[in-house]
């Protein structure tokens, strides 16, 4: 065993265990971690999942295809959106079922209205476990907005069951549209007060510069994916790797920060709320005229028999769904690959040798949501 300084702690010497969790609020939900500790320094870091295990898969193996739609925004609340999108999309995929390019556009721009509301969570929630605690007023009132817009439409704030097999639960209406476009050059310029108010702080960079360093090779081992692999350096987003939607016609950057530390995931997610912003702008602008919903999408799915893969950028990484279907209506298999469980598992290599408060800061750099590992 070593400390942070690289120098070995001597044999015999006294240890204790502290649990961290699951009540402690810098767990950000029902997640807890049995910390082995040396003075202040964290010699094993064992997370212990499990909690709060709801059984989704199998609940998607004992109902129709339609009735687990509402499941997949309970997974990862925070980015609902994405998770109803990859189960309709893997559906579709199985089933032969086209989607109107409307749709697309729609199913694309709240999509990515969900993502920066998602990191407008992590980011104060993440600043509030630093010490922070104004900058997260200003997040939740900017995440208030698009709570408003996509209400709206959807008719929830958090939820969402916006999507249908073949397009959307019904059309957005200008009040939207207006709102939206509305929003994007509020939010750009609320970014740049963010940088002046919290990114250029000295304090916040002390805390974060050079600690909680993560390996490429660490991630890969892990197979932590999203703002924590793009904060190693890897340009991987599954919008780019395996395309999807519409993706494909708009124009957007892939943040990357090769130094793997907490400031590096910290950028990563500040600069991802900008390319969301530019791809909102652009489906906006392209958003064509046209239905909704595909008409002669069956009442009853029944995919034909075979074993279908689906995979979206969420928020916290790479969400997959497989799915093996026997030709019925209820699927034979789901199996849900979440982004958050591989990212918190690199958490107990990761934080060996570390004072227990930059541990604290390496965990909220993670940006998890418990329900998404315990599924």
């Amino acid at each position: 065993m070593t400390t942070s300084d690289g120098s070995a702690t001597q044999p015999g010497r006294e240890t204790f265990v502290l649990n961290l969790g699951p009540q402690h609020p810098a767990t950000h939900g029902v997640l807890r971690v049995k910390l082995t500790m040396d003075g202040e320094y964290i010699l094993e870091a064992e997370p212990v999942c499990g909690y709060i295990h709801r059984m989704h898969e199998k609940m998607g193996e004992n109902r129709t295809y339609a009735q687990f739609l509402p499941n997949t925004s309970r997974i990862d609340y925070l980015s609902a959106m994405h998770y109803t999108h990859a189960w309709v999309a893997v559906v579709e995929k199985a089933a032969g079922i086209e989607v109107p390019p409307r749709a697309e556009y729609i199913r694309v721009i709240t999509s990515e209205l969900n993502r920066i509301s998602s990191h407008l969570v992590w980011f104060g929630a993440f600043l509030l476990d630093l010490g922070g605690f104004t900058p997260l007023l200003y997040a939740f009132d900017d995440r208030e907005k698009i709570l408003d817009l996509l209400e709206g439409i959807t008719g929830a704030r958090l939820t969402y069951c916006y999507y249908r097999f073949g397009g959307l639960y019904n059309d957005v209406d200008e009040a939207f549209l207006n709102g939206t476009r509305e929003f994007v050059p509020y939010m750009r310029k609320r970014l740049e007060m963010y940088h002046k108010l919290v990114t250029d702080n000295v304090i916040l960079r002390k805390r974060l510069e050079g600690i909680g360093p993560i390996s490429v090779e660490l991630c890969r081992k892990y197979g932590a994916t999203g703002p924590v692999l793009r904060g190693s350096g890897v340009p991987a987003d599954v919008r780019r790797t395996e395309p999807y939607s519409v993706y494909p016609e708009l124009e957007f950057d892939i943040p990357t920060h090769p130094e793997g530390d907490c400031m590096a995931r910290y950028l990563v997610r500040m600069e991802e709320m900008a390319q969301s912003l530019r791809i909102i702008e652009q489906a906006l602008q392209r958003l064509p005229d046209g239905p909704y919903r595909n008409p002669k999408v069956p009442k009853t799915i029944k995919p034909p028999p075979g074993d279908y893969y689906f995979a979206v950028e969420a928020a916290r990484g790479r969400f997959a769904v497989r799915l093996v279907s026997d030709g019925s209506e209820i699927p034979y298999r789901v199996r849900l690959r979440t982004p958050s469980f591989g990212n918190l598992s690199l958490f107990g290599e990761a934080v060996r040798g570390m004072l227990l408060p930059d541990a604290l800061a390496l965990l909220g750099s993670l940006d998890l949501v418990i329900p998404d590992i315990d599924r």
